[in-house]
């Protein structure tokens, strides 16, 4: 899972290869990005700072941040400073501050080099700030992009980050943003059993909530340690509905560089926890699926390289795989049908040749484990018994119904 502004994608023969049959349509990617009349009505929490740069005054400010913490086209730690703000401690997620590390890698504290402040990691073992780090600060800030998606981990920062204050009585100020993702809710509630890294609390696949909403319910349901609250102040978005197409100004992560990948990400990511590369080594993650072993199945293929901060040893390195190019898929297919697209896992499935080996994550480190994934035991046993997606689906009930009644109490957007 896995930030800069986008530049336009440039391919080259070293990073990836690709072969595509006579028919496939030829593909122009489209870089995230901020401009047009889709998104120019939105103003993020963090562009809003008449409504909370009162709150900062003589303050000193403790930032959960990466490069998608942006006003306009500038740092939000940058613009702050530059208003005089007094940042003493910046905080980063997965990927860290820069978001120059790939999907899991370690990230180290440092000082950050434009600034001076120090910078602490989230993300591994240190995914809490201590006692300590938070002595010297009077008021936390959360400004970070996320995706609507259990297994996104920026959600997890969060978590941690709202208990580390509540413990040591600090006030969170919550900086909202849109979810590219947050016109639907799908996919299995979490079973605690496969509670991990990629999946804390039991909500669904695709949870339909921004950052501030989902803040309120960390709260409103105990799901914080010893069932604390969190002091609260979410600066909401404006302009926004969770109907409201959004395109990101910045790639939220290494791996989700184009709006594309974004919104198919809820469903190709569950192809991590099979024995399919999905895009990792090449410049079109979650666009793409395939491995060698369905040479003769399908006519496109790609060959996965390493590509330093996005994926240094991806699944079948060097070589040629063979599947499915979904850059092209019309993305508004979600939008109509609010639902995960469950059939392109089920067809790469049923032309495996090798199906004892489709979800066994015990042949490469570089796979996930599906059920820690998709969040429920069941959905494995279900692809190899050949159940439909709307079998499957059934199975997600009443689990998924309830959620989504329970997440109607802390909806901030219509």
């Amino acid at each position: 899972m896995k930030p800069t502004l986008f530049l336009a994608l440039q391919i080259t023969l070293t990073a990836v290869t690709f072969s595509c049959g006579a028919n496939s349509p030829k593909f122009s990617s489209t870089p995230v990005h901020a401009e047009g009349p889709k998104t120019a009505q939105i103003r993020t929490g963090a562009e809003q700072t008449e409504k909370y740069l009162p709150l900062l005054k003589g303050k000193r400010i403790g930032m959960v941040v990466n490069p998608t913490s942006v006003i306009g086209k500038v740092s939000t730690v940058d613009s702050l400073l530059s208003r005089g703000v007094q940042i003493v401690k910046i905080f980063g997620p997965e990927h860290g501050f820069r978001g120059d590390a790939s999907n899991g890698t370690h990230v180290d504290d440092a000082v950050d080099a434009k600034t001076g402040i120090k910078a602490v990691s989230l993300y591994g073992k240190h995914e809490k700030p201590t006692k300590e780090e938070l002595a010297d600060i009077d008021l936390m800030i959360f400004d970070v992009q996320d995706v609507g998606v259990r297994f996104y981990t920026y959600i997890n920062t969060l978590q941690h980050v709202m208990e580390a204050c509540a413990e040591n009585n600090k006030e969170l100020l919550i900086l909202d943003r849109p979810n590219p993702n947050g016109f639907y809710v799908d996919g299995p509630v979490l079973d605690p059993k496969f509670k991990s890294g990629i999946g804390l609390k039991p909500i669904p696949v695709v949870h339909g909530l921004t950052v501030g909403e989902y803040a309120q319910m960390l709260n409103g349901e105990g799901w914080l340690d010893n069932k604390l609250r969190c002091k609260i102040k979410v600066i909401k978005v404006a302009g926004y509905t969770h109907d409201t197409p959004y395109e990101l100004p910045v790639k939220p992560s290494p791996n989700l560089n184009t709006a594309q990948s974004i919104l198919l990400y809820p469903t190709t990511c569950l192809f991590e926890g099979t024995y399919l590369n999905h895009g990792r080594g090449t410049q079109f993650p979650f666009t793409i699926v395939g491995a060698p072993a369905l040479k003769g199945k399908y006519s496109f293929s790609f060959t996965p390289k390493s590509i330093k901060g996005m994926s240094e040893s991806p699944l079948f390195m060097d070589q040629v795989c063979y599947g499915l190019d979904l850059r092209n898929y019309d993305t508004e297919q979600f939008r109509k049908d609010k639902k995960l697209k469950l059939s392109w896992l089920i067809e790469l499935y049923n032309n495996s040749p090798n199906k004892a080996d489709f979800f066994n994550s015990k042949l490469s480190k570089q796979m996930g484990v599906i059920e820690r994934l998709i969040g429920v035991g069941t959905f494995r046993e279900q692809i190899i018994a050949g159940k439909s997606e709307e079998e499957i689906r059934a199975s997600w009930e009443p689990g998924l119904s309830k959620y989504k009644t329970m997440r109607k109490k802390y909806l901030l957007y219509p």
